[in-house]
């Protein structure tokens, strides 16, 4: 007995000895790595052979994991190198193997309300990675009664507005309305952490002002919207409470705030954008963008990326209004950047690029390549909304080409039409349906129905202050107007279209209007005011002209030839030598 009992004991030593040594190596490397990737500047190369040194020791399961999730995160996020990196979370964490085990540990783990919560997050998570948002609908569904059960009402309302989220994400508005309504009371009656409390409101709110813009209600979310700004500038103010809460349910949090700041910055933005701000828009993505900088030295989280590229994407709807499209095609291929050192933030956003690319396309007067891009885009996209807004743009590209695609025009517009079985709720997207079908009977001469179109836009426009809508269809009306003989009629159209687009400012709305009021003083003998509307005209189609030979000279231009696979990495410069974007940005 007593030489077993030396036998175990000497076993156990061994093994404490061999688990001591394989912590002492593992811990000398990682701090080695940890030391070359945190050193001014950064020594990744250095930093990922450390890593790379561990798997010839053949570690234990959990350390091997950690090391490809380490080796990952360096390679994605300090790196171009996207294909390895994939590679290396892969082989952290394969979703197929961790479903099962994590339904496992939910079933396991009902008596530790902090762990099941999580984990009940985690796996509703891996399903919204997959696109299978009705099973993590169900999970959050789980886990907000399990919370009530636990008497955890602050975690139920994150599960409840995790569950929002999504449901606005599929669409299903009548499920939404109730669900955010009980958040709206369960985030008002709870009393607990301030930070927390407030940055629930922030998750409600900005949940509530995401709706109204994609139901294009670009008047009716101003409020909400300002109690949003009002709770960012709060929750701005609030130290961090180091008191742990007294259920363990309630220790998660939805964003730190610096994050939630940006978003802020984000969503008005997007109302800014709408509204046709665009000087304010450009404010707040300024300092949006100066905060991601500042953020992404410390923090490698990917949803900092993801809210780079809907900042860029908006800012670059922005530029080829305001007549920027140098500008805007250069923060495009920031984006093809962005997207190329992550695959899924590609797959979530290229037909948006596309859409873009089609958008710039179109400003330069390249109809052909625009048709191509919308066309990829539509190929990509299953978002009701883009696709609106893709058909709507598609369709003008058509109308300005002619009897070329008529039998294809005939049949998207009568996909968007406006008067019946418009295909998306958004008031705005049916308001553009409106102007592009007064558009097309300008162009066919059907000049009263054009009008009764252009009114209905008028109307739409109005009511939600879609100012850029409202300028577009009141110089158009100013055009049929003056095509009609109707100057008096006309000038009354123009005019205020002028005063809007300067206030906007929409440069191409601008030069349709000055070169309308030049044509119309001049009809009228008023030769004073036509030789000033000719100047402005002159001096518009001076900056216009200027940035089009400067946008169509930048190396970037190539990318409206690409359609199909992953953003290019080389652009070959127009009449000049290959240039890598890289040395660009």
């Amino acid at each position: 007995m007593a030489a077993q009992a030396a036998a175990a004991a000497q076993a156990a030593a061994a093994q404490a000895a061999q688990a001591e040594a394989v912590e002492s190596w593992y811990l000398a490397l990682l701090g080695f790595a940890e030391h070359f990737r945190t050193s001014s500047p950064p020594k990744i190369r250095l930093c990922v052979h450390c890593l790379q040194a561990v798997f010839p020791f053949k570690p234990p399961q959990r350390i091997e994991a950690r090391t490809h999730l380490q080796l990952g995160s360096v390679l994605y996020h300090h790196t171009k190198n996207s294909e390895q990196a994939r590679s290396h979370l892969e082989k952290a964490n394969s979703v197929d193997a961790a479903k099962p085990l994590l339904r496992k540990a939910i079933q396991i783990s009902q008596q530790t309300p902090y762990w099941h919560c999580r984990l009940l997050f985690q796996l509703a998570q891996l399903h919204t990675l997959e696109k299978d948002l009705v099973s993590a609908c169900d999970l959050l569904g789980v886990g907000a009664e399990y919370a009530r059960v636990v008497g955890s009402e602050y975690t139920r309302a994150l599960f409840l507005l995790s569950k929002g989220m999504l449901l606005l994400m599929e669409r299903k508005l009548q499920e939404v309305h109730p669900l955010l309504t009980l958040c709206g009371q369960i985030v008002e009656n709870w009393q607990g952490n301030p930070i927390q409390k407030e940055s629930l409101r922030v998750f409600f709110l900005v949940l509530q002002v995401t709706h109204y813009l994609d139901a294009g209600q670009v008047k009716s979310v101003k409020p909400c919207l300002k109690q949003l700004q009002q709770c960012i500038q709060t929750i701005s103010t609030l130290h961090d409470d180091e008191i742990l809460p007294s259920n363990p349910a309630d220790l998660f949090h939805w964003l730190p705030k610096e994050h939630m700041c940006v978003l802020v910055y984000l969503v008005t933005v997007m109302h800014s954008m709408q509204a046709g701000y665009l000087e304010k828009a450009q404010k707040y993505t300024d300092k949006a963008l100066m905060q991601l900088e500042k953020l992404k030295m410390l923090d490698c989280s990917p949803i900092l990326s993801s809210f780079q590229v809907i900042l860029l994407e908006h800012i670059i709807m922005c530029r080829l209004v305001t007549g920027h499209k140098a500008t805007a095609l250069q923060e495009i291929s920031q984006v093809c950047q962005l997207c190329q050192q992550s695959p899924r933030l590609f797959s979530n956003h290229a037909a948006q690029l596309h859409t873009l690319l089609g958008l710039y396309c179109v400003s330069v007067n390249c109809m052909d390549n625009a048709e191509a891009q919308f066309t990829t885009a539509l190929r990509l996209t299953n978002h009701q909304e883009l696709w609106a807004f893709i058909v709507t743009n598609l369709a003008s590209v058509y109308i300005r080409e002619g009897n070329r695609h008529q039998e294809v025009l005939y049949s998207l517009l009568e996909r968007i039409n406006p008067d019946h079985s418009f295909p998306v709720s958004s008031h705005c997207l049916r308001a553009a349906a409106f102007y592009v079908r007064g558009l097309f009977s300008f162009f066919q001469g059907r000049y009263n129905e054009a009008k009764r179109f252009l009114r209905e836009t008028l109307k739409m426009s109005n009511a939600e202050d879609l100012n850029r809508l409202t300028a577009c269809s009141l110089v158009l009306l100013g055009h049929i107007f003056y095509v009609l003989g109707n100057h008096r009629e006309s000038n009354n159209m123009v005019v205020p279209a002028m005063q809007l687009a300067s206030k906007i400012p929409d440069m191409s709305v601008q030069l349709w209007s000055s070169a309308l009021l030049r044509d119309l003083n001049k009809a009228c003998g008023n030769a004073m005011d036509a030789h000033e509307a000719a100047q402005m005209h002159q001096n518009f189609s001076q900056q216009l002209l200027q940035d089009h030979i400067e946008a169509c000279s930048l190396p970037e231009h190539n990318l409206i030839t690409w359609t199909d696979g992953p953003p290019p990495v080389q652009f070959q410069a127009q009449n000049g030598p290959n240039t890598s974007l890289a040395s660009l940005l």
